[in-house]
């Protein structure tokens, strides 16, 4: 219902009572807007109570006005631009303590992750990764530090890790033209997702490469394409996209891949720590 909540709310119109109408003008012309209001405040911006909004949300089919307001939340995560998602961050955050604010609403994000990520898929991206010749890793713009982090770390436990970028000289069919069935496509996407990524993970399955999505619903663009999902939370809650949550799971899959390798990893790190420690590659 999700995509077509605006286009159902256009259609009843007619039905509608009159302070009914009011609430779905509303939401209609200002759908970025009401997706953060409460019921109350969404009643006082119109001129009805509280209780006609909720009311009103119930004849939509929603069982009470947080399942509407949720599903306005999830309409409009990949259409709001970066000027809206600007004008929005004051009526989301308000005034006072930002700080506490933002750690709060990620400590929530993290919670929700955990809550909600299937172990049993976290376990079969972990077993393809372990048994894969070849690791595909891509995310763009600002899912570039999620794709980054996480090729740092496999290209010191697996043989063969590759990052994929986008660049006017870097063509990302250059990059995965050869792969194949014994290869892993990691993708990262998460709102405003990224049309190459989705492109590149449709090429990868296409190739018969198994293929992970980290992204945040089943509504990704990327989940479609995958043959492993797991997901976390990244509500918007300003400008910037919070990616605490998707990287603390990035992290667990770090973590548990190199247990898996411990061995592999523990000799290698054995190798390097001279060589780290010769050229003085940290500062002492």
């Amino acid at each position: 219902m999700t995509d077509d909540l605006i286009k159902c709310i256009t259609a009843r119109l007619p039905s509608l009572s009159k302070r009914q109408k009011k609430i779905a003008e509303y939401i209609i012309a200002h759908y970025d807007k009401a997706a953060f209001m409460t019921a109350a405040r969404l009643g006082q911006s119109v001129e009805v109570s509280e209780s006609t909004v909720v009311r009103f949300a119930m004849e939509m089919g929603f069982e009470g006005y947080p399942q509407l307001q949720k599903s306005l939340q999830e309409m409009i995560r990949n259409r709001l631009t970066s000027v809206q998602r600007m004008e929005m961050t004051d009526a989301q955050l308000g005034s006072g303590d930002i700080l506490e604010k933002i750690l709060m609403m990620d400590i929530d994000k993290i919670r929700r992750t955990i809550e909600e990520t299937s172990r049993s898929e976290f376990e079969k991206s972990i077993n393809v990764l372990i048994k894969a010749k070849t690791i595909y890793i891509m995310g763009v713009r600002s899912t570039f530090s999620l794709a980054n982090f996480t090729f740092f770390y496999f290209n010191q436990m697996f043989d063969d890790v590759r990052l994929v970028t986008t660049s006017a000289t870097n063509n990302v069919f250059d990059q995965i033209l050869s792969i194949g069935e014994d290869d892993v496509f990691l993708g990262l996407s998460f709102p405003r997702y990224s049309k190459p990524t989705v492109t590149a993970i449709e090429y990868a399955k296409e190739k018969g490469a198994k293929t992970i999505a980290i992204t945040d619903s089943a509504a990704s663009p990327i989940s479609e394409f995958a043959d492993i999902r797991l997901y976390a939370r990244s509500d918007m809650t300003s400008f910037v996209d919070s990616l605490v949550a998707p990287l603390s799971l990035i992290n667990a899959l770090i973590v548990s891949c190199g247990m898996r390798n411990q061995d592999k990893l523990t000799e290698k790190y054995k190798q390097l720590e001279p060589i780290w420690s010769k050229y003085e590659v940290y500062a002492k």
